[in-house]
């Protein structure tokens, strides 16, 4: 019977292992074909202490948020240290084909990519909230990777990091681009996703949840549309130019500016009414919206 608690695979050479194997040429970084994948390792779940990124294709029957895929190309997915991995149900897919390339986050010390690789949301992303890949980009992807798998096949030098990470900051910068194309390209299902976030908003102040709970959150809007923070986040700012946050923020800027108009609530009770715990923060929130405090606001009306 197959082990339900997570595996913790801490190495390139432990994955290679696993997998059933050679040894890795590079001890932090290895890229592996899909096709043919080993599946009788017994183990449904994994973490990786690794930076991880896949490209597949025959993903039949797998879902994309709520969808099923729509279409059978390359599908690209993101993991950062410490994210888990499930495997699919019914193990792995008979036509599955593709790659995953494994990085330790040692072999980023030191380099240009050890910081700014935190700046590519993705890898918050749920693995559900997969990259779609057209043919053309699929082979800009896979040229780079088979630079990366070149590189590190050949014999290491004092310029083989450098050149690995240069294509790997290549790879990831292309990634970015296709993921803002694939929220202009699936605006359907997106303004789906924002009128959701809309009327949970509505919803939430309209029954007085923010006096009870607090002001809402990211993660709040995030699991009532079963979706990450950060895509949540990310699919907003394309669509409005504004992140989660700040949606949530002209909401209840939105909301108090109504209740400092046409209610007679002082501001403190207009405050915890909004789900601030102390009225200062709630002025100092209103001011740095509006460059007025609440009571100049209200004067403004009279």
């Amino acid at each position: 019977m197959a082990n339900s608690t997570p595996y913790r695979i801490k190495s390139v050479s432990e994955i290679h292992r696993l997998m059933g194997l050679p040894s890795p040429c590079h001890p932090l970084i290895s890229i592996v074909d899909l096709k043919g994948l080993r599946n009788d390792t017994g183990i449904d779940a994994v973490i990786f202490d690794l930076y991880v990124i896949s490209m597949k294709r025959g993903c039949d029957g797998l879902h994309y948020g709520q969808q099923k895929y729509d279409f059978d190309e390359g599908i690209m997915a993101f993991l950062s240290p410490g994210q888990v991995l499930r495997g699919e149900d019914g193990g792995v897919p008979p036509h599955l084909e593709g790659w995953m390339l494994f990085v330790h986050p040692d072999f980023l010390w030191n380099t240009s990519l050890a910081k700014r690789i935190k700046k590519y949301e993705y890898f918050g992303y749920s693995t559900s909230e997969a990259l779609f890949l057209s043919d053309k980009e699929e082979t800009v992807i896979n040229e780079i990777t088979k630079n990366i798998r070149d590189e590190y096949h050949s014999n290491i030098d004092k310029f083989s990091q450098d050149i690995i990470i240069s294509n790997l900051e290549t790879l990831l910068n292309y990634s970015e681009r296709f993921y803002e194309r694939q929220f202009i390209t699936r605006k359907v299902t997106n303004h789906k996703l924002l009128e959701g976030v809309e009327e949970l908003l509505e919803d939430y102040f309209s029954t007085n949840e923010q006096a009870l709970h607090g002001i809402p959150s990211v993660d709040f809007l995030a699991r009532n549309l079963a979706i990450s923070p950060k895509y949540l986040s990310s699919m907003l700012k394309q669509l409005t130019g504004l992140t989660a946050q700040q949606h949530i923020q002209m909401k209840i800027l939105e909301q108090a500016k109504e209740k400092l108009s046409t209610s007679g609530l002082t501001v403190s009770e207009i405050a915890f009414s909004l789900g601030f715990e102390h009225s200062q923060s709630f002025s100092k929130f209103f001011k740095g919206k509006t460059k007025l405090s609440p009571l100049e606001f209200r004067r403004s009306f009279n």
